[in-house]
């Protein structure tokens, strides 16, 4: 999947996440979070491995947890890669 504008998903509200994802020319991914002492490379783990089934190569991703649970994560990356992208989506391999 081919990223190809800026998209945003989530809020910061307590315990959820707000990603925001836009093209570059690599994979960046940078991670705010009140828990990211405790929990920062699962954070990053998750939104990796999200990415990769999406198989997105190329995308700045900026999360800002605020103590989402990891399928909140996961939801909010979904989200904001298929807003970011005018590919069709293959709901099988989303879901």
């Amino acid at each position: 999947m081919k990223i190809t504008k800026a998209a945003v998903a989530g809020t910061l509200e307590s315990s959820d996440a707000q990603v925001r994802i836009q093209p570059f020319d690599s994979l960046d991914i940078e991670i705010n979070s009140s828990v990211a002492k405790q929990f920062g490379e699962q954070i990053e783990a998750t939104v990796r491995a999200v990415l990769t089934k999406l198989n997105i190569t190329a995308a700045q991703v900026i999360v800002e947890d605020k103590g989402a649970l990891d399928c909140v994560l996961q939801a909010r990356v979904k989200a904001a890669a298929l807003r970011a992208s005018d590919e069709t989506v293959n709901w099988e391999a989303v879901l």
